[in-house]
């Protein structure tokens, strides 16, 4: 899950015309989910558990952290829209495909971009930003 400051407060909703807004895990910088018009928005994901591990013990943290979120939203990963990958080193692509590949579910692959970036904490290799559609 996403790095941040503050209480956290399991969740938020807000009514807007009708459309019910739900922000959780809401912090001080950010939440790390919100749920609008029959969508998810996922925060980055960012490894915590280790984030001195390899790229792919950080891509498999992650899409943990992302099957997790998806659940308690009320998705899951068949159910993705769109995918953002950030790699500090993009030579490093080879790697997290292979932990992609086995995670992601075939016929299901969502539409996706790879970028290098530099991230906000020097130890991580990769941030994971996902949008998916309720089940």
């Amino acid at each position: 899950m996403a790095s941040h400051a503050g209480p956290v407060f399991i969740s938020q909703r807000i009514v807007m015309s009708n459309l019910e807004l739900k922000r959780a895990h809401v912090g001080k910088r950010l939440s790390e989910y919100a749920v609008y018009n029959g969508v998810v928005y996922l925060a980055g994901q960012v490894p915590e558990v280790d984030p001195k591990a390899d790229i792919r013990g950080q891509t498999r943290e992650v899409l943990g952290h992302i099957d997790r979120l998806l659940a308690e939203a009320g998705s899951d990963k068949t159910r993705i829209l769109s995918c953002q990958i950030f790699l500090t080193n993009v030579d490093q692509i080879g790697e997290m495909n292979e932990v992609w590949d086995a995670w992601v579910p075939q016929g299901n692959t969502p539409p996706r971009a790879t970028v290098e970036a530099r991230l906000a904490n020097p130890d991580y290799l990769i941030e994971v930003v996902v949008t998916a559609a309720l089940n």
